[in-house]
C-alpha cells in the first residue's frame, strides 16, 4: 500500500539527523551517476578538479560547480541524459520562448518518484482520496499537467484533465462536475474568478474548497483575493521541469507558512545571486537544486533563478522556503533602481478600486528607461474621474515604495490580455 495514504509518508517527520543521512547517500550516488554516464558532467567536473569521491558529507555539495539552463540547450535535446534511450518512458520541455527549449527526461523510476512527490504535495495541500480534482494546468510538453494529472491518481483522487483555455467550459465543469480541488495558474485563476462571476457561480454555491497554486510567482495579496472571491483555501506548490516538474515543495494548507521541500529527493542550497557563493539558512538569495534519486536527468547545482530563503520546518521536518515572488532574471532595473512585478502587483492588490489584471510596460526614451503600468478598474461602470484618481493614487504608491515613477493606466474590464497559462507581466521594449 502506498505509504501516502491514509497519512504522511514517514519521512516528513524523521529527525534531522535521519534526512541528512539519507541525503548523504542520496547525494553520492547521484553525483557518480551523473559523473559516471554524463559526458557533459564528466567534462564539467574535471574542469573543476572534483571528483564523486570528494563528496564526503554535504557540505562538499558546494565545491561542485553549478548547472544552468544553458548547459542543458548547449547538450539539446538529449546530451544530458544518464539513461538510455530503451530506458525512457517520457520527454518534455519548456516552451524555448527565449532560445532553445530545454529537454528533460524521465525513467519508469523517475515518473514513479514524480507522481508520488505530487501525491505528497496535494495531500500537504488537504486534498484526500475521493476528491476530484480539476486540473487546468497546461497538458503536453509543458510538465503542469500530466505532472498534476499522476499525482492526483497516485492519491486516489479523480481527475478532471480540462488543460488551459475555454474558460466558459471550465468554468461550466466546475458547475456541473463539483471538483472540490483545483491545480492551476494564480493569474488563470482570476480569469476564471471572473468568468465565475459572468455565470452567476456565486461563492457559495461554487464547490471548490482547495486551490493549487503554481507555475508562476504570486504574492500573499492575490492569495487573500483569490481566496476572497471564491472561497477557497489556496495553496502553493513549487516546481521546474529541470528539476522533475511540479511537487518539488508545497505549502502545508494548515500552516501557509512556506513551502516544504520533499528534500529526501530534492537537495535545497541558497547561493549569493552575484558570488555563487552559500549563505546560511534564514538569508535570501538563490534557489540551488540537486536532484538526489533522478535517473534520467540527474540535475547538480542548478540555478533556478529563483528568489527565496530557507527556513526550518514546523509542521513537517524538511525544511520550507518563503513563497517565491521574484526572479533574478525578471527583476527590472529602471534608473538605477530594482523592481520586481510582484511589488507592483502588491500594491495593485492593496486598492479596492483596481482589478488584479495588470502588465507592465518598459520602453527607452534616449538614455532613459520609461516604465508604464496598464491595470483594470474592479467595477464596470467605473467613472473616468475614478479611473483617474485611482492611476494617481498607484503611481503615487509606486515612487513611495518601489522609488521609480510610473506612468499608469486605468483600463476597463477586460482591456488587459488574460493568461490562460503562466502570466506575461512585463513587455520590456528597449533594445539595448
Amino acid at each position: 500500500m502506498n505509504a501516502l495514504i491514509p497519512g504522511l509518508h514517514p519521512i516528513e517527520t524523521a529527525s534531522r539527523d535521519e534526512i541528512e543521512a539519507l541525503q548523504l547517500s542520496r547525494l553520492k550516488w547521484s553525483v557518480k551517476h551523473a559523473y559516471d554516464n554524463v559526458p557533459h558532467y564528466r567534462a564539467k567536473l574535471d574542469a573543476a578538479g572534483v571528483h564523486p569521491d570528494d563528496v564526503q558529507e554535504l557540505a562538499d555539495l558546494a565545491k561542485l560547480p553549478f548547472t544552468t539552463k544553458e548547459d542543458l540547450r548547449e547538450t539539446y535535446p538529449f546530451g544530458m541524459f544518464a539513461a538510455p534511450k530503451e530506458r525512457l518512458r517520457r520527454v518534455h520541455a519548456s516552451s524555448g520562448t527565449t532560445g532553445k527549449p530545454t529537454v528533460v527526461g524521465y525513467t519508469d523510476r523517475d515518473i514513479s518518484m514524480w507522481a508520488d512527490m505530487v501525491a505528497r504535495s496535494i495531500y500537504a495541500a488537504g486534498a484526500r482520496p475521493g476528491m476530484t480534482v480539476h486540473i487546468a494546468y497546461g497538458y503536453g510538453l509543458f510538465t503542469g499537467g500530466l505532472g498534476a494529472h499522476y499525482g492526483v491518481e497516485r492519491l486516489g483522487c479523480m481527475a478532471v484533465p480540462v488543460s488551459g483555455g475555454q474558460t466558459e467550459r471550465q468554468v461550466q465543469l466546475i458547475r456541473d462536475f463539483r471538483p472540490e480541488v483545483i491545480m492551476v495558474t494564480p493569474s488563470y485563476m482570476l480569469a476564471l474568478a471572473d468568468e465565475m462571476e459572468a455565470q452567476g457561480l456565486s461563492r457559495a454555491d461554487c464547490s471548490l474548497e482547495i486551490g493549487i497554486f503554481g507555475a508562476e510567482p504570486w504574492t500573499d495579496e492575490m492569495r487573500r483575493s483569490i481566496e476572497e472571491r471564491v472561497g477557497l483555501s489556496a495553496v502553493d506548490i513549487y516546481g521546474l521541469s529541470e528539476v522533475i516538474g511540479p511537487g518539488v515543495a508545497n505549502e502545508v494548507r494548515e500552516a501557509k507558512d512556506g513551502l516544504y521541500v520533499w528534500e529526501d529527493h530534492f537537495y535545497p542550497e541558497i547561493v549569493d545571486p552575484e558570488t555563487g557563493q552559500p549563505v546560511p539558512d534564514g538569508e535570501f538569495g538563490e534557489l540551488v537544486f540537486t536532484s538526489l534519486t533522478k535517473e534520467a536527468l540527474p540535475i547538480l547545482r542548478y540555478r533556478t533563478r529563483d528568489l527565496t530563503r530557507l527556513l526550518p520546518g514546523t509542521a513537517r521536518s524538511m525544511r520550507r522556503m518563503e513563497k517565491i515572488t521574484g526572479r533574478t532574471d525578471d527583476m527590472l532595473i529602471i534608473r538605477g533602481v530594482n523592481l520586481f512585478p510582484s511589488q507592483i502587483e502588491e500594491l495593485i492588490l492593496k486598492d479596492p478600486r483596481l482589478a488584479p489584471h495588470y502588465q507592465i510596460e518598459v520602453w527607452r526614451e534616449g538614455a532613459m528607461d520609461r516604465i508604464a503600468v496598464d491595470v483594470e478598474a474592479r467595477d464596470p461602470a467605473a467613472s473616468e474621474d475614478l479611473k483617474a484618481e485611482a492611476a494617481m493614487d498607484l503611481a503615487h504608491h509606486i515612487k513611495s515604495y518601489i522609488g521609480v515613477s510610473a506612468a499608469v493606466r486605468v483600463q476597463a474590464v477586460g482591456a488587459v490580455e488574460r493568461s490562460i497559462g503562466k502570466a506575461k507581466r512585463v513587455v520590456d521594449r528597449r533594445t539595448g
